[in-house]
């Protein structure tokens, strides 16, 4: 009895471990291609892509996909989500937003807006968190924004230092991205809709912005950079850092709880470092190393329920 009990215990921590691994690899997964993601624009925009274009591979692509699941479910209220809300969060949290942090990375190099981004957008939603949603603040997230505000510094004396104008306004570039997707964050909350639905929107909002792209920018620029740099733009833009990393994320969450995958989004700005290190041949300064490791620490407290 005590065998058969004992062997029932084992299979029942079996079958408990089993989705907590896959939430785990699923969120490290997430934040890898969201990483990449970072370090393709860095090099698409070396070898002569424009925001623009980038904007283009990473919404294209995926509101082709998306659009009959739209359709199916209903274009009049968008997915039960509605057009005014639906454009809210396609300006906050999407092509409005990329296009913006795109265009940072062409005035500071890969590491400052791997940091800055997603610190500003975790700053972002704490505050929001309180003003907005009304939520109490712990002392312990409080002490990691703090101390997220420390490592920013850290890694905006570099661009003062050692950048100049140009690195101060790369920089504003990534806070203005981060706090329009803390925005973006808070009105998901608020208005109590799923990411996977708000993602859904955003990619077919989005296709209404390729006529205006082809009348006015073309299609030529792009195929003269080649058909390889396109093709890694697609799967890097438009696939990895941009559906495969939702979707890998809300499994995650779905797995782990929302506590415990916030984890992963917190991985990225190392993640990014070490990508750009091995792939772009972009090693990380002392400082942006520095910054990195302080805003890590306060990732961690700003992420701690107590």
């Amino acid at each position: 009895m005590d065998q058969r009990t004992s062997g029932a215990d084992a299979l029942t921590q079996k079958n408990d471990a089993a989705p907590a691994l896959l939430g785990v690899v699923c969120g490290l997964a997430a934040a890898l291609f969201w990483a990449f993601g970072f370090a393709a624009t860095r090099h698409g925009l070396k070898v002569g892509f424009t925001p623009v274009d980038l904007l283009v591979h990473r919404y294209v692509w995926s509101g082709i996909a998306f659009l009959p699941l739209v359709l199916r479910a209903g274009v009049s209220d968008l997915c039960g989500i509605g057009w005014s809300r639906g454009l809210v969060l396609m300006v906050l949290g999407g092509p409005v937003m990329s296009l913006i942090s795109y265009a940072g990375f062409l005035f500071v190099p890969l590491g400052h807006g791997s940091v800055i981004q997603p610190s500003c957008a975790t700053l972002g939603g704490l505050l929001l968190a309180a003003l907005v949603l009304k939520e109490q603040i712990s002392a312990s997230r409080l002490a990691g924004a703090l101390v997220i505000v420390g490592g920013l510094g850290v890694i905006g004396a570099e661009s003062i230092g050692h950048i100049g104008a140009e690195g101060v306004q790369g920089d504003l570039i990534f806070v203005l991205a981060g706090l329009m997707f803390a925005g973006f964050g808070a009105m998901l909350r608020r208005w109590r809709v799923s990411a996977v639905s708000a993602a859904l929107v955003i990619n077919v909002l989005s296709l209404l912005l390729v006529p205006v792209y082809l009348a006015t920018v073309g299609l030529a620029h792009v195929a003269a950079i080649g058909l390889t740099e396109n093709a890694i733009q697609a799967l890097a833009q438009g696939v990895l850092a941009g559906p495969a990393a939702l979707y890998l994320y809300a499994v995650s969450v779905q797995r782990l709880g929302v506590a415990r995958a916030a984890v992963f989004p917190a991985c990225v700005p190392a993640l990014t470092l070490l990508t750009g290190w091995l792939l772009l041949g972009e090693p990380p300064t002392m400082l942006q190393t520095a910054g990195l490791v302080t805003v890590l620490c306060g990732f961690y407290l700003a992420q701690r329920q107590s």
